[in-house]
Protein backbone atom coordinates (compact mmCIF):
# COMPACT_ATOMS: atom_id res chain seq x y z
CA UNK A 1 0.00 0.00 0.00
CA UNK A 2 1.48 3.18 -0.91
CA UNK A 3 0.73 6.54 0.82
CA UNK A 4 -0.17 9.39 -1.28
CA UNK A 5 2.33 12.26 -1.95
CA UNK A 6 2.09 16.01 -0.69
CA UNK A 7 4.09 17.92 -2.92
CA UNK A 8 4.71 22.17 -1.85
CA UNK A 9 2.82 24.26 -4.23
CA UNK A 10 2.94 28.02 -4.33
CA UNK A 11 -0.43 28.13 -5.23
CA UNK A 12 -3.31 28.10 -2.81
CA UNK A 13 -5.50 24.98 -2.93
CA UNK A 14 -9.20 26.19 -4.60
CA UNK A 15 -7.04 27.92 -7.36
CA UNK A 16 -7.47 31.39 -5.77
CA UNK A 17 -6.22 34.67 -8.05
CA UNK A 18 -3.41 35.22 -5.88
CA UNK A 19 -0.57 32.75 -6.06
CA UNK A 20 1.94 33.91 -2.94
CA UNK A 21 1.96 34.99 0.53
CA UNK A 22 4.14 37.98 -0.98
CA UNK A 23 1.10 38.77 -3.85
CA UNK A 24 -1.30 38.54 -0.50
CA UNK A 25 0.64 41.13 1.49
CA UNK A 26 0.91 43.58 -1.19
CA UNK A 27 -3.35 43.63 -1.89
CA UNK A 28 -4.68 47.09 -0.36
CA UNK A 29 -7.33 44.24 1.16
CA UNK A 30 -4.02 42.96 3.28
CA UNK A 31 -3.18 46.45 4.18
CA UNK A 32 -6.44 47.34 5.21
CA UNK A 33 -6.94 44.37 7.45
CA UNK A 34 -3.16 44.42 8.88
CA UNK A 35 -4.16 48.67 10.02
CA UNK A 36 -6.96 47.76 11.12
CA UNK A 37 -5.65 44.99 13.64
CA UNK A 38 -3.06 47.77 14.61
CA UNK A 39 -5.04 49.96 15.28
CA UNK A 40 -6.78 48.37 17.60
CA UNK A 41 -3.98 46.22 19.18
CA UNK A 42 -1.63 48.91 19.25
CA UNK A 43 -3.61 51.35 21.85
CA UNK A 44 -4.90 48.30 23.86
CA UNK A 45 -1.43 46.85 24.30
CA UNK A 46 -0.10 49.97 25.24
CA UNK A 47 -2.69 51.01 27.74
CA UNK A 48 -2.54 47.72 29.39
CA UNK A 49 1.38 47.81 29.38
CA UNK A 50 1.16 51.12 31.68
CA UNK A 51 -1.25 50.06 33.76
CA UNK A 52 1.13 46.81 34.41
CA UNK A 53 4.31 49.13 34.53
CA UNK A 54 2.49 51.46 37.01
CA UNK A 55 1.27 48.73 39.30
CA UNK A 56 4.65 47.53 39.28
CA UNK A 57 6.28 50.77 39.92
CA UNK A 58 3.85 51.57 42.75
CA UNK A 59 4.61 48.06 44.39
CA UNK A 60 8.42 48.76 44.23
CA UNK A 61 8.51 52.73 45.20
CA UNK A 62 5.57 53.27 46.94
CA UNK A 63 4.66 50.38 49.38
CA UNK A 64 3.02 52.68 51.99
CA UNK A 65 0.54 52.96 49.66
CA UNK A 66 -0.03 49.79 47.97
CA UNK A 67 -0.05 48.73 51.84
CA UNK A 68 -3.03 50.90 52.56
CA UNK A 69 -5.74 49.33 54.16
CA UNK A 70 -9.28 49.56 52.46
CA UNK A 71 -11.94 50.06 54.31
CA UNK A 72 -10.01 48.96 57.66
CA UNK A 73 -10.13 45.26 56.46
CA UNK A 74 -7.65 43.04 55.25
CA UNK A 75 -7.92 44.06 52.01
CA UNK A 76 -5.35 46.51 50.92
CA UNK A 77 -4.82 48.62 47.68
CA UNK A 78 -1.83 46.40 46.03
CA UNK A 79 -4.21 43.54 46.42
CA UNK A 80 -7.60 45.41 44.77
CA UNK A 81 -4.53 46.75 41.87
CA UNK A 82 -3.31 43.04 41.32
CA UNK A 83 -6.58 41.68 41.13
CA UNK A 84 -7.54 44.54 39.01
CA UNK A 85 -4.30 42.90 36.56
CA UNK A 86 -6.28 39.98 36.24
CA UNK A 87 -9.72 41.88 35.33
CA UNK A 88 -8.22 43.89 33.05
CA UNK A 89 -7.19 40.83 31.24
CA UNK A 90 -10.28 39.44 30.97
CA UNK A 91 -11.86 42.65 29.61
CA UNK A 92 -9.60 43.14 27.10
CA UNK A 93 -9.66 39.83 25.52
CA UNK A 94 -13.70 40.17 26.21
CA UNK A 95 -13.46 43.44 23.98
CA UNK A 96 -11.41 41.84 21.38
CA UNK A 97 -13.23 38.87 20.75
CA UNK A 98 -16.18 41.14 20.21
CA UNK A 99 -13.94 43.38 18.02
CA UNK A 100 -12.81 40.81 15.70
CA UNK A 101 -16.42 39.44 15.75
CA UNK A 102 -17.53 42.10 14.16
CA UNK A 103 -14.98 44.32 12.29
CA UNK A 104 -11.82 41.72 11.82
CA UNK A 105 -13.04 38.25 10.89
CA UNK A 106 -15.55 39.67 8.19
CA UNK A 107 -12.53 41.15 6.23
CA UNK A 108 -10.37 38.33 7.22
CA UNK A 109 -12.93 35.85 5.84
CA UNK A 110 -13.51 38.04 2.45
CA UNK A 111 -9.72 38.03 1.89
CA UNK A 112 -9.28 34.07 2.74
CA UNK A 113 -12.32 33.50 -0.12
CA UNK A 114 -10.25 35.87 -2.45
CA UNK A 115 -7.00 33.92 -1.95
CA UNK A 116 -9.13 30.47 -2.11
CA UNK A 117 -11.03 31.52 -4.88
CA UNK A 118 -14.14 30.98 -2.86
CA UNK A 119 -15.53 34.42 -3.84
Amino acid sequence: MSSPSFEPTDRPPAGGDLATAEEVQQTPDFAALRSSFRRFIFPVAGFFLAWYALYVLLAAFAPGFMGIRVGGSTITVGLLMGLGQFVTTFVITMVYRSWADKRFDPQATALRERIEGVA
